[in-house]
C-alpha cells in the first residue's frame, strides 16, 4: 500500500477548529477533501494530547545493545584500522547478528567515521618534540617576518610505488593522530630529485637534479637560482633564506661560500627536527 501524503499543520488545525464549531467528521472531511477516518484520528489526538503536532515515534529498536556499542567503539579507538567485517564477527561471537551497514550507522552516531588514512612523514619522537619547540618559539612572530622568508629544500619524488589506501575509523579533526596516519619515506622504484624554494608570496624556481647531489652541485644551484627567485618574488631588503641542516648545507665549504656571497649575512641555527635550520639574512637582492 502506497504511503499517503502527510496533512499540513494548517489543515490539521482547521479540522480541530471545525470540530469545535460543532461540525461532524463527515462534514469536515467533505469540506476539506480529507477522509473521515483521518479527520477522526486528528480529533482523537487533539482530545488526548491537546496538540496536532507529530508526536515522537519510538522507531525500530536498536539491534546492538548499549554494551555492544561500547565494545565496538572501544575496539576502533584502540585500533582505528579495524574493518567492519571484524566488528561484525566480534558481535556475532557475542550473540548479536548485524550487517556492515548497521556497524557504520552505529559508529557514525558515536562520532566515528570511516576515512582514508593520511600519509605523513615518518618522524621520530625527538623530531616531533623539536618541531613543537620551534613552533611554540615562533608562535607570536608577526606575519611580516614570515613574509620575508624564502624556504628551500630538496625532495625525491617516487614515480612508481604503492598507491593503495587504508581506511580508519576516526572522529572529526583527528586525521593527524598517529593512529590515523600512514608514515611514509622517500624511496621506491624510479624517482626524480628536485630542488625548489618558495615564500609567502609564491613559489620560486624548481630545478630537476639529474645527478647525485653534493655540496658543489648545491652551491651551483643556489648561485644560479636563489637570487633570481628572490627578485621574481619581490622580496624586501634583508630577506631570510632558510634551509635545513643537511650535511651539504652545514659543511664548512658551504658556510664559507655563503659568507663570501653574502658578506653582510648573519648565520644562526634553530632546531626544528633532527635537522636544524640555517638562517641566512641577506642584505642584498
Amino acid at each position: 500500500m502506497a504511503k499517503t501524503k502527510e496533512l499540513s499543520k494548517d489543515t490539521r488545525n482547521k479540522i480541530v477548529d471545525l470540530h469545535q464549531a460543532g461540525k461532524t467528521e463527515s462534514a469536515i472531511g467533505k469540506q476539506l477533501g480529507v477522509k473521515k477516518s483521518t479527520v477522526g484520528a486528528i480529533i482523537r489526538k487533539w482530545k488526548t494530547y491537546k496538540t496536532t503536532d507529530n508526536l515522537p515515534r519510538s522507531g525500530a529498536p536498536c539491534k546492538i545493545s548499549p554494551r555492544g556499542v561500547k565494545m565496538i567503539t572501544r575496539t576502533v579507538s584502540k585500533n582505528p584500522r579495524t574493518t567492519r567485517g571484524d566488528l561484525v564477527n566480534d558481535l556475532q561471537r557475542a550473540g548479536t547478528k548485524v550487517t556492515k551497514a548497521t556497524i557504520s550507522n552505529t559508529l557514525r552516531r558515536q562520532g566515528l567515521k570511516s576515512c582514508s588514512a593520511r600519509r605523513v612523514p615518518l618522524l621520530k619522537p625527538v623530531h616531533v618534540r623539536a618541531r613543537l619547540k620551534f613552533a611554540r618559539e615562533h608562535l607570536d612572530d608577526p606575519k611580516e617576518d614570515w613574509e620575508n622568508v624564502i624556504w628551500s629544500d630538496e625532495t625525491k619524488i617516487e614515480l612508481s610505488g604503492k598507491n593503495s589506501t587504508c581506511r580508519v575509523w576516526r572522529r572529526k579533526n583527528a586525521e593527524l593522530h598517529p593512529k590515523n596516519t600512514i608514515p611514509t619515506v622517500k624511496h621506491g622504484g624510479g624517482n626524480i630529485m628536485l630542488w625548489g624554494c618558495f615564500s609567502a608570496k609564491g613559489p620560486g624556481r624548481l630545478i630537476c637534479v639529474k645527478e647525485r647531489m653534493n655540496g658543489a652541485m648545491y652551491r651551483e644551484i643556489l648561485s644560479k637560482n636563489l637570487l633570481p627567485s628572490a627578485r621574481a618574488l619581490k622580496m624586501k631588503r634583508g630577506w631570510v633564506f632558510q634551509h635545513d641542516n643537511d650535511p651539504k648545507h652545514t659543511a664548512r665549504a658551504m658556510k664559507e661560500w655563503l659568507r663570501k656571497c653574502y658578506r653582510h649575512a648573519r648565520l644562526c641555527s634553530h632546531s626544528v627536527t633532527a635537522h636544524s635550520l640555517t638562517r641566512v639574512l641577506t642584505r642584498r637582492t
